[in-house]
């Protein structure tokens, strides 16, 4: 099975058509799943804190074109769950925080433990594979530590019958996804923006 995982959309509509438009040009027939923060909150942590009860529109960045590109399902992000605590609309609590594919369990990444310099320490997961997204930097990891090797956008990584954890990337910014095959037990890391 053919799998485009894709997050950290933040709102951006142009970053998410053109991602969503080189996913039909290179993966037609692959499934995909959003990986959370497709929505971006205009309140800061901190502030978040104190507030509540505030509209939607002016906790989030909200527009129809970008809801029209929402086709596929996602879990959630730490972006929704913040839009959720300010304005106590519950729309974003029927995205689950995570969800298993075959082989794969996805989760945003908000849920990990950070080092400053944005390494993650992984929860235990019982599948073989953990997709994520969050620090909009893509990479694959192995024993909790990134794995030193060049990203070679387009071009499949077979991986060895072990634990990864595998960063997707980020939509906004970057345009980048991860396309997963399931059976020949490869991932693909990709970018829409060219290569320079």
């Amino acid at each position: 099975m053919l799998y485009a995982l894709l997050g950290d959309l933040h709102s951006n509509i142009e970053d998410t058509k053109t991602v969503l438009a080189h996913i039909q040009q290179t993966a037609a027939e692959a499934i995909i799943i959003g990986l959370g923060d497709l929505y971006e909150c205009t309140v800061s942590k901190k502030k978040a804190q104190k507030l509540s009860g505030l509209p939607l529109q002016k906790a989030a960045i909200v527009e129809h074109e970008f809801e029209k590109l929402l086709t596929f399902p996602s879990i959630r992000g730490n972006q929704e769950e913040r839009i959720t605590q300010v304005t106590g609309i519950h729309r974003f609590q029927a995205l689950p925080e995570t969800m298993e594919i075959d082989g794969a369990m996805l989760m945003h990444g908000h849920q990990f433990k950070w080092s400053v310099s944005w390494q993650p320490t992984f929860p235990a997961f019982q599948k073989s594979l953990l997709f994520f997204g969050h620090s909009h930097e893509s990479g694959l990891y192995y024993q909790q530590k990134k794995l030193p090797i060049r990203i070679r956008y387009g071009q499949p990584i077979a991986l060895q019958n072990k634990q990864y954890g595998v960063n997707v990337g980020s939509v906004v910014d970057h345009q980048e996804w991860c396309l997963y095959d399931s059976k020949a037990r490869t991932i693909t890391f990709m970018r829409a923006l060219p290569v320079k």
